[in-house]
């Protein structure tokens, strides 16, 4: 029988980047909030052994352990779905700080493009640009709407960037730290993209180019340029996350606590009001009831999703008719890109940090004619000097054989002398790409595992191609000997890894028959429940999803506070 424990004003699911800032910005204004994390607690303390590629990259230290609880993959609904038994294609956090503490650090905004795609793409190119299956939508709220909770994240994180980008948004102030060091590899991409007519600015970065106290008063060191950022927490203190941050900035108030161990199994729903969740101790197997007066899904996209839909609170999206809005406008990302492979030139590719590059944005958006092209948006295309690691990086040459002496000697031989331009690039939401309950699996607990339907479009393989040659001309530029772009697109898979930036499934917006949140993250079936996270994006953008989720994360504590003294939708 389930204990019930004590009431609390706000209840996060979840205790990284989301539910840090929710949970500091409800605590600061008196709210008593209390932050369910199924991981453990960790922080900087627990990282001075971090730089082992083994333990952390290689055999994911820090994330979701899949025998409890993964998800079901199929490209298509004739086929069967069946589960990710290995990190593979994305790496799922788990613990104090969630996949916001082994992330690369690569912090942006997303372009006032993306917040109108549908209305801008119809009144530029029209209806008909990219087909009826594509489910394009706008998001209910601009850019300029959004630009001061960007500004209000960027200054808690201490964002390290300069404002050169022609292309992005207009900015209310400046970064709050300096660019990081332009290295000799990062002005070897400078000067070739400003050869080819382009613009290229330091990318802006949570690894942080020098001390920084933020208003709240918490201190983030300055990166030491180690290269152990992605897949690794950092030992220096120097990346922002949640727990060198707004986690601190909560405790510190009186008004928040984390119960650790705690795996939300259900949202309770009375009427028009949910009452609190259930939950396992996933240490002594007690089960609780946590009763709140507002509820904040703070967890990772995909579990974002199947809560609501194991606790039936919301439609789920139907592929043949249209309906429903909960699983809908799931989105992944493209990666074009190409590689240069240097015969008299060597670098030091192995030093650097997750964030330490240089980035043009001038295929990015609608920043270049898409009119005779047959995709719209774009990526943006970067160098990145992240550090390279040895296990994990072998670049060679594509006619060198797979294993033998001869693929060891070009390994050794092309370890710091090859370099690659990366896109991120834009992924539109399709009708068959979908999230959903998968009938066959279960949970440790018993409860269904969450099935993504996921394959690539025409759409994407026409970015991903037209990018990649692209990135092969600059790479051309920059001089390398023997160039690879980016292999065609053909079916998406789960492995290996691509990347973590998922979205979709939980879509904001201003019309409850597109969105399942309204543009204050409150849920519309429930007034006290609210949701927020990369599952708002009505879309995939050309840059990761970090700045504009902690954008997001700021605007629903915004709404939460409102909520708690006037009650009632927000909207």
């Amino acid at each position: 029988m389930a204990t019930t424990l004590d009431k609390v004003d706000v209840l996060t699911v979840g205790v990284g980047w989301t539910g840090g800032i929710v949970a500091a910005e409800c605590a600061k204004s008196g709210l008593k909030v209390r932050g369910l994390e199924r991981g453990e607690a960790r922080g900087t303390e627990d990282y001075s052994m971090v730089h082992d590629e083994f333990r952390y990259a290689i055999r994911y230290e820090l994330f979701q352990n899949l025998s409890r609880e993964t998800i079901t993959f199929r490209n298509n609904r004739q086929m069967n779905a069946l589960p990710m038994r290995m990190m593979g294609s994305f790496l799922l956090g788990e613990g104090l700080g969630g996949a916001g503490t082994h992330w690369n650090g690569q912090n942006w905004r997303f372009l006032p493009y993306d917040f109108e795609i549908k209305s801008q793409t119809e009144k530029k190119y029209g209806k008909d640009k990219i087909g009826k299956d594509f489910l394009l939508q706008d998001w209910g709220i601009t850019y300029d709407e959004l630009e001061p909770y960007f500004t209000k994240f960027e200054y808690t994180a201490g964002i390290s960037g300069e404002d050169t980008n022609p292309f992005w948004g207009k900015r209310s102030k400046p970064f709050p730290t300096p660019p990081m060091k332009k290295t000799p590899i990062l002005e070897k991409f400078e000067k070739a993209t400003t050869n080819l007519g382009y613009h290229p600015f330091m990318m802006p970065s949570a690894n942080l180019s020098e001390p920084y106290e933020n208003p709240d008063g918490s201190t983030i060191a300055a990166c030491q340029y180690c290269g152990f950022c992605e897949r690794f927490g950092c030992e220096y203190g120097a990346k922002s996350s949640a727990e060198i941050t707004v986690v601190p900035t909560a405790l510190e108030t009186g008004n928040y606590d984390i119960r650790y161990h705690s795996n939300v199994v259900e949202v309770l729903k009375k009427g028009n009001k949910v009452t609190g969740v259930r939950f396992y101790d996933t240490v002594t197997g007690e089960e609780f009831i946590q009763p709140a007066d507002v509820v904040v899904l703070t967890s990772y996209v995909l579990n974002n999703a199947k809560l609501l839909m194991v606790s039936n609170i919301g439609e789920q999206y139907d592929p043949d008719t249209g309906r429903g809005t909960l699983g809908k406008n799931y989105c992944y990302q493209i990666l074009p890109g190409a590689t240069g492979f240097f015969d008299d030139e060597q670098f030091n590719t192995y030093m650097g940090a997750g964030a330490l590059g240089m980035t043009i944005d001038d295929f990015n958006g609608d920043s270049f004619d898409h009119s005779k092209l047959d995709f719209i948006h774009g990526a943006s295309l970067s160098l990145t000097q992240p550090g390279l690691r040895p296990i994990a990086f072998n670049p060679v040459p594509p006619d060198t054989p797979a294993w033998g002496a001869e693929f060891k000697k070009a390994s050794v031989h092309y370890y710091t002398r090859a370099l690659s331009i990366g896109g991120q690039g834009a992924s539109m939401p399709y009708k068959e790409n979908y999230m959903s309950l998968d009938s066959t699996y279960k949970d440790a607990y018993g409860v269904p595992l969450l099935r993504l339907t996921y394959n690539f479009t025409d759409q994407d393989r026409a970015l991903h191609k037209y990018l990649s040659e692209r990135s092969a001309e600059i790479m051309k530029e920059m001089g390398a000997n023997t160039i690879a772009p980016a292999n065609p697109l053909t079916d998406y898979d789960i492995v290996p890894y691509q990347t973590t930036h998922n979205t979709g499934g939980t879509v904001m917006g201003n019309d409850p028959a597109i969105s399942v949140v309204n543009t204050w993250l409150q849920h519309w079936d429930a007034e006290n429940l609210f949701v927020v996270g990369a599952g708002n994006f009505a879309h995939n953008s050309g840059y990761n999803p970090t700045g504009t989720v902690g954008a997001l994360a700021y605007r629903c504590a915004e709404g939460i506070i409102k909520y708690s003294k006037t009650g009632g939708s927000l909207v």
